[in-house]
């Protein structure tokens, strides 16, 4: 009988044990699974970007892809020298551009645009429908002069707006490239400016039949690469 005593009141005590170990586990769970939650939503919030910055990489995505479909047009209308190896070079550094920009945003959880904005495509449409000198300069003062103008300003601006560690820096490494191109344009134009104003014997240009190189630009690279090795603009 008091054996049977002891054995119950033994029972007793781990009953109660078991009970009040219950809820500490609980609590530790608990506790193990907030802390993985606020790691893994921490980790999200690191990886995702403000609304802002995912605007301008839009907006860098977009004007790489029509500077790249104009310097194609370019490519395959002009017969012009000197535009086509600024094209050439457009197409090149605007490609890598686009592929550091797919880096970027994979690496936040964005989908880039696949194709240029309305108003670029309307403006690659008059583009394909010019022939000869019309085209040359409507590239060079379109694709050349203007869109590069305003993706300097839109860089300059995102310098100041961008929040993203990482977006800043590639926008820094694109904003020189992209003074680069406007140099360039600025070259190509003022040469086909003073060109058509001169005229050669027979009444033709000049400069009609040089496929002389461009000059260089104010950062000493020569505009005749068909490549660029540097950071590439977004524009």
């Amino acid at each position: 009988m008091q054996q049977r005593q002891i054995l119950n009141r033994m029972f007793g005590v781990a009953l109660l044990a078991m009970l009040f170990s219950v809820p500490g586990a609980q609590a530790q769970s608990a506790a193990s699974s907030g802390s993985s939650g606020k790691a893994s939503s921490s980790a999200q919030s690191g990886k995702s970007m403000s609304r802002g910055d995912q605007n301008i990489v839009n907006e860098l995505a977009v004007s790489n892809l029509a500077e790249i479909e104009a310097g194609k047009i370019a490519l395959s209308q002009s017969k012009n020298d000197q535009v086509r190896n600024f094209a050439q070079k457009m197409v090149d550094d605007h490609q890598q551009a686009q592929k550091d920009l797919e880096q970027l945003a994979q690496a936040k959880g964005m989908t880039l645009p696949t194709e240029p904005d309305n108003k670029h495509k309307a403006m690659a449409k008059k583009l394909s429908a010019l022939e000869g000198d019309k085209f040359d300069k409507q590239y060079m003062k379109q694709g050349g002069l203007n869109d590069h103008k305003d993706t300097h300003k839109m860089l300059q601006s995102a310098q100041k707006r961008a929040s993203d560690p990482d977006l800043k820096a590639l926008v820094a490494k694109m904003e020189p490239v992209v003074s680069q191109h406007l140099n360039m344009a600025q070259d190509v134009s003022s040469m086909k400016n003073s060109a058509s104003g001169s005229q050669g014997p027979a009444g033709t240009s000049a400069s009609g039949t040089s496929s002389g190189s461009m000059s260089k630009d104010k950062t000493g690279v020569s505009g005749t690469s068909g490549s660029s090795n540097s950071a590439t603009p977004g524009k």
